[in-house]
């Protein structure tokens, strides 16, 4: 940020913790209809959208996300209103296509949302221009695409999967002497290469292996066996980001390891998670052992019990909304985002201008230590030219015991340094 002018400070806000519970009137589905408001506040609706219904080999489907706004809705809906506005929750089906996604964001525009609120999309590019025209927030997208993290208009709260390969990279750096790095044949692949070496380098670790994939390949018996060679017998490492396709990999990686010895294997959440782990055998899934860097505190953290106490009294059994996944997470963390921002506003009428002007003049957001406390004014973001509006570059180190994923590490690391460096050698 060297060379920039700091911007006037604003009055200060009181930081706000999210122990309260609040309430609000719940309507769902694409043009949902509102509802009636009992007081004098005026209610206020957002819009929160994910793929519910995507076909095809290389689609994602998030329908837990859609499904968590509703529960939350209906669990606000019981106890009096977000400071006393009644919340109105439109959903919509993003499909995983750029029309989907389009769709969705003029939905937005249509119903006079103040914000679209922890959404999942890839097609950042066919959303975010129709919500910075109408003026509305992007609060907590789950940060599948890049223009959240380059977006005025977007306010995340994490730092994307580039904050999760920085820490990868720590994390292997603390007990592997060799890495392999196995990513897509793709200018996105690059990135993700050159974050883990600058992470390594960083921790005085030799480079790793940079092993190119194809995206969608059925088998990769080739990428693998380069993979454990690199890596060598003793005191080496693998680490895959192959999103959805890590699975494939690792399935090749286990057919061919035991030519090679006992090599530790790992990834970043959102390529592997718990459900993942859960459907491929827990404790003797493939996975077991295998380091991951996530975004939040690991699942089974008391943190979580307020979200999972909501899903289970207000979710009436809805097995969209799993507690471990990590879409899930980021919904419930952006929601408690908007509950504090509409407290910390504590006026007649919320509006997408006031939530934005809140985000932008840094009222601090407490969500209970599942991240840090979240600023958005422009000094608290990272600032690089890759990743600007990163305000949280804080990680969690993690590993699969007995089938769970549990703490590596006790608390948060920050990988701003990592961040910012490789932004700059780039």
């Amino acid at each position: 940020m060297t060379g920039r002018q700091r911007l006037t400070s604003p009055r200060p806000y009181k930081l706000l913790t999210s122990t309260a519970v609040v309430g609000a009137l719940l309507v769902t589905g694409c043009g949902a209809l509102p509802g009636a408001s009992g007081d004098s506040r005026e209610p206020l609706t957002v819009v929160t959208w994910a793929p519910e219904s995507a076909t095809g080999p290389d689609t994602v489907n998030m329908a837990g996300m859609t499904a968590m706004a509703s529960a939350y809705a209906r669990w606000a809906n019981s106890n009096g209103g977000l400071d006393g506005h009644k919340l109105r929750v439109v959903t919509c089906d993003e499909a995983d296509t750029s029309a989907g996604a389009a769709k969705c964001a003029r939905l937005a525009v249509d119903e006079e949302a103040v914000a679209v609120v922890g959404s999942y999309s890839r097609h950042g590019s066919a959303f975010m221009a129709p919500l910075q025209t109408a003026g509305i927030p992007y609060i907590g997208g789950y940060g599948a695409s890049e223009v959240e993290f380059t977006s005025y208009n977007s306010y995340p709260v994490n730092g994307g999967q580039a904050a999760l390969l920085a820490g990868n990279a720590q994390q292997l750096a603390r007990s592997c002497e060799r890495v392999s790095v196995v990513r897509p044949d793709t200018l996105g692949g690059d990135s993700q290469a050159w974050l883990l070496k600058t992470g390594l380098t960083e921790a005085r670790r030799p480079e790793p292996a940079d092993i190119r994939a194809p995206e969608s390949a059925t088998s990769y018996d080739e990428a693998a066996g380069q993979a454990l060679q690199a890596a060598g017998t003793s005191g080496g490492c693998v680490t895959a980001v192959l999103g959805d396709r890590t699975e494939t990999f690792f399935d090749s990686f286990r057919r061919l390891e035991p030519s090679y010895g006992d090599v530790q294997i790992s990834s970043v959440l959102g390529s592997v998670g718990q459900p993942l782990i859960d459907s491929t055998g827990g404790r003797n899934s493939p996975f077991e052992g295998a380091y991951m860097t996530g975004w939040y505190p690991d699942s089974g953290d008391a943190r979580w019990d307020g979200m999972r106490e909501v899903i289970r009294e207000h979710a009436f059994g809805d097995n969209r909304i799993d507690p471990d996944d990590t879409g899930v997470q980021t919904t419930w963390i952006a929601y408690t985002v908007l509950n504090e921002l509409v407290k910390s506003i504590d006026a007649p009428e919320i509006t997408a201008g006031k939530l934005t002007s809140a985000l932008n003049h840094g009222t601090p957001v407490d969500t209970g230590g599942l991240t840090p406390v979240l600023r958005w004014h422009y000094e608290d973001a990272l600032g690089s030219s890759a990743y600007p509006r990163i305000v949280n570059t804080e990680v969690t180190f993690q590993v699969v015991r007995d089938g769970r994923l549990v703490a590596d590490k006790k608390g948060f690391v920050d990988v701003k340094k990592t961040l910012s460096d490789a932004s700059a050698k780039g």
